[in-house]
């Protein structure tokens, strides 16, 4: 099972801040979070546990922390996609052309030129 579908809702909004920022302190994340009016030791703790589950990195930065993904959105999103293909037991074939016939033209076109690149 891949980190991201191992978190919880508070976690996924704190790694989508860090994503967005790059890296950050927790201040930073906090002060990003405000209209959620969550404590400073809440968006802590769950940095904390992200670190743990190695889904962030953690560098020093004088006193304090400095956090930042350890892979990008994108890198997380295949690895879902891959779980789930490998999870549900069903026809990977049929999965994907199951998949493939709703996609829309721009997520087709994105197909297409990856699999263009990779040719």
């Amino acid at each position: 099972m891949s980190p991201r579908s191992r978190m919880g809702e508070l976690e996924q909004a704190v790694l989508e801040t860090l994503w967005d920022l790059g890296s950050a302190s927790g201040r930073e994340v906090h002060e990003r979070l405000a209209g959620r009016d969550l404590a400073y030791t809440t968006v802590m703790t769950v940095l904390d546990r992200l670190a743990r589950k190695d889904v962030v990195v953690r560098e020093r930065e004088g006193r304090a922390f400095r956090y930042a993904p350890r892979r990008s959105r994108a890198a997380m999103t295949a690895d879902l996609m891959r779980e789930a293909l490998d999870e549900t037991g069903a026809d990977r074939d049929q999965a994907l052309v199951s998949f493939v016939g709703e996609a829309s033209e721009t997520d087709l076109a994105a197909l297409r030129r990856a699999l263009a690149d990779l040719s």
